[in-house]
């Protein structure tokens, strides 16, 4: 009687094993908090390579910095690198992944570059650097999985005057994922 005592509970817990639920790895996007994007049109349209990280701080809010690398030097394109880091706070009444929807960021960015000037037939080109202090707004989307998709605009004051323009405009359609 024992031994189909322990064949019937041996059975049971073989069969429980087989039929019970897996458990899943898979993190929700709302408690992931690393973003990596890159601009898109940039880096279609010119050579220019601009990529960016932000850490999700909460469902309001984030920071982060986004590094250019101007990669065709034949063009005039006003930065030839940037760091630019910077602090958002989103505007979003539905929080299904957080720190998403319309969104006012912050930024400061260190850049350099070089100015053109055209003096009687000849092209005078002289290295510089500044730093530029301003605002954007945007707007980020994100998906279940995780990939971002985020428009961009904004501008800053130029602070040392080392570049030809007194500001420095920011922007692009950026394509990234959350992880």
């Amino acid at each position: 009687m024992q031994k189909i005592l322990l064949l019937l509970v041996g059975m049971f817990l073989v069969s429980a094993s087989l039929f019970s639920q897996e458990t899943s790895d898979a993190t929700p996007v709302i408690s992931k908090k690393h973003e990596l994007k890159l601009g898109a049109l940039k880096l279609l349209s010119g050579g220019i390579f601009e990529a960016s990280y932000e850490y999700v701080q909460d469902s309001n809010r984030g920071f982060g910095a986004a590094i250019l690398l101007n990669l065709d030097t034949g063009n005039e394109y006003v930065e030839n690198y940037s760091l630019t880091p910077f602090y958002r706070m989103y505007f979003q009444t539905k929080e299904d992944y957080g720190a998403k929807g319309f969104f006012v960021e912050g930024f400061t960015s260190f850049f350099g570059g070089k100015n053109y000037s055209y003096y009687t037939g000849s092209n005078i080109e002289k290295n510089f650097f500044d730093t530029s202090i301003g605002l954007c707004l945007g707007k980020k989307w994100i998906n279940s999985a995780g990939f971002v998709f985020e428009f961009k605009v904004g501008a800053g004051r130029n602070l040392f005057n080392g570049s030809e323009y007194d500001a420095l405009f920011k922007g692009d359609l950026y394509l990234g994922y959350r992880f």
